[in-house]
């Protein structure tokens, strides 16, 4: 599976490692993910999602239904 959140959709960025003498060289930032198990009462069963903690925080504050029904709007989520 990728490194992907299927809530927000956050995904690995690249950009650069800065030396003290300015030299460049490519990295990458990683999205903060964690796998995190939600039961939806209105479809009685549970989900298993690999999310970001800041859509951790967007669940705490909609609730897991609405965030569900927007991903799987927005194709995140099968």
């Amino acid at each position: 599976m990728s490194r992907v959140c299927q809530i927000t959709g956050k995904k690995v960025m690249t950009g650069n490692n800065v030396s003290h003498s300015n030299r460049k060289t490519k990295r990458k930032f990683y999205p903060n993910l964690i796998t995190k198990k939600f039961y939806i009462p209105e479809e009685d069963q549970y989900i298993t999602l690999k999310i970001s903690t800041s859509a951790l925080r967007t669940i705490n504050k909609k609730g897991i239904y609405a965030c569900v029904k927007e991903a799987r709007a927005n194709g995140l989520i099968k």
